[in-house]
């Protein structure tokens, strides 16, 4: 699709442009050489980038430049919108693969919506930001994720010496927002702030110290308060879905017993209500007593997948292969959790509220005999970590009642790579994918109950070691590697 401009550029000049036009059609000629020059810092810039966007996602970059950011997105369809027009010529020279125009970000229209919206060092030199921020939702719909990054006014000093000292280039910035400035405006353009962050310390490409300060040092508390750039996601305030149908999976490792509740218990959710089980080598005849059920209750949309594998991830995976549902939810068939509270769980995602909905068992009271202390110490340690790695807030990270959109599992299931087959248990693939993606994450709270049939099939200290082994390499993925310097 052919963008189209609904302002001119003249009128753009007059809106206080013309300044910045003029620096930017001079700076195309040296552009190549200022970026070879910082190359370190528009390489975190990309890595960071690459990070939070997905490879063929469709991404829109206002104030786009010389395109490389653009390009290093590898978006299935990719557009950049820039006021000087040597820049343009500049990106589309050099990456003809992707489409770049001449426009003013406060007025362009390209009279579509993207995966993603860019707006990457822009708000300092823009002349008005509400307008640019408005713009923005024009070309977001529902499912949109907005990327705002800009320089930190702690560095203002520092920078203006690089300046000096002919370090970097002098640009004609005019405005030093701070993230709780653009906060403001995203909020009063309709938009729902999801993360706000910062991130790196050290601008420059050093083997393993950049790694160092700009991985672990400036994830540490005040020390974050030093970094160069701040990092804000946000998404339009939530509206109604509609009705969807329904997957609920039910993983079932010897719960007999359970069964029979689940079928006359669970309720009917959203259009259509699809029930999957998945049945990994029990021994008290689970497999037996689902297809004696599936059976009882023809008028039931129910099926019966054979785990191909080993662990609760591999099952919830498999089930989810399976689905045909357009929400995806997860039951453990211990009961744990009250089948009748998945309503709630439907209800909030199909209000908007959140696009993983988590169970959270720790609001309210836990029976002594449901979750032991050392259980619950750990739940409590993981969550705390979780937040402080992904700075999404989760009361309970390891409930296993969870509940997200098809298409929001298959693009988890499709970067899954990222992290690789870490997760034996599911709940923190699911937690972590969704918070790289950017992910409304919500807690909400259930009654945790006690066992009435089988045992537990959770070992404490083993797969506590699992989990904390997992928690060291989410912060490796989230925090460290991403900066790993490359040549």
């Amino acid at each position: 699709m052919t963008a189209r401009m609904t302002v001119s550029e003249p009128q753009s000049l007059e809106s206080g442009y013309a300044g910045i036009v003029e620096f930017f059609d001079a700076f195309a000629g040296d552009e190549a050489r200022w970026r070879k020059r910082n190359r370190g810092y528009h390489r975190m810039i990309e890595q960071l980038y690459r990070f939070a966007i997905p490879k063929g996602s469709s991404v829109l970059e206002l104030g786009s430049g010389s395109g490389d950011l653009l390009a290093a997105l590898e978006p299935s369809r990719g557009l950049g919108v820039d006021l000087s027009r040597r820049m343009t010529e500049l990106a589309r020279a050099r990456h003809p693969g992707l489409e770049f125009e001449t426009g003013n970000a406060e007025s362009f229209d390209a009279g579509e919506t993207f995966d993603y919206v860019v707006v990457s060092d822009l708000t300092g030199y823009a002349n008005d930001l509400s307008a640019v921020f408005e713009n923005v939702r024009r070309h977001s719909n529902e499912h949109t994720r907005v990327i705002v990054q800009s320089y930190s006014q702690a560095w203002r000093p520092i920078l203006r010496l690089a300046e000096a000292l002919r370090l970097r280039p002098r640009k004609p910035v005019r405005n030093w927002i701070s993230p709780e400035d653009a906060c403001n405006m995203l909020d009063l353009a309709g938009f729902e702030i999801l993360t706000s962050s910062k991130r790196i310390i050290f601008p420059k490409r050093v083997p393993v110290l950049s790694t160092l300060l700009n991985g672990i040092v400036a994830w540490v508390w005040p020390l974050n308060g030093l970094c160069l750039t701040w990092w804000i996601t946000a998404r339009l305030e939530p509206c109604e879905l509609g009705e969807l149908s329904v997957t609920v999976l039910c993983p079932c490792r010897n719960e007999a017993g359970n069964i029979g509740q689940i079928f006359d218990r669970l309720p009917a959710l959203g259009s259509h209500t699809e029930l999957v089980f998945v049945e990994g080598g029990s021994k008290d005849g689970t497999r037996a007593e689902i297809e004696r059920q599936i059976a009882a209750h023809p008028e039931l949309d129910a099926k019966l997948v054979a785990q191909p594998g080993t662990g609760k991830g591999d099952a919830v995976r498999a089930g989810f292969a399976a689905a045909t549902g357009e929400v995806l939810v997860i039951l453990d068939g211990d009961l744990s959790v009250d089948p009748e509270d998945i309503s709630k769980f439907y209800r909030a995602l199909a209000d908007g509220r959140g696009e993983l909905i988590n169970g959270s068992r720790l609001v309210y009271d836990v029976p002594p005999d449901a979750m032991r202390f050392l259980n619950l110490l750990g739940n409590k340690l993981f969550s705390r970590l979780f937040r402080a790695i992904t700075g999404h807030r989760v009361k309970d990270t390891l409930c296993g009642t969870k509940m997200l959109e098809r298409r929001d599992y298959d693009l988890i299931a499709r970067e899954r790579d990222y992290f690789g087959d870490f997760d034996p248990f599911g709940d923190f693939d699911l937690l972590f994918g969704a918070s790289r993606l950017g992910l409304k994450i919500v807690d909400l709270p259930v009654r945790y109950r006690s066992r009435t049939y089988g045992e537990t099939n959770i070992s404490r200290f083993r797969h506590g070691l699992l989990l904390a082994r997992m928690t060291l390499f989410a912060f490796w993925k989230f925090q460290v590697a991403v900066f790993r310097t490359r040549d």
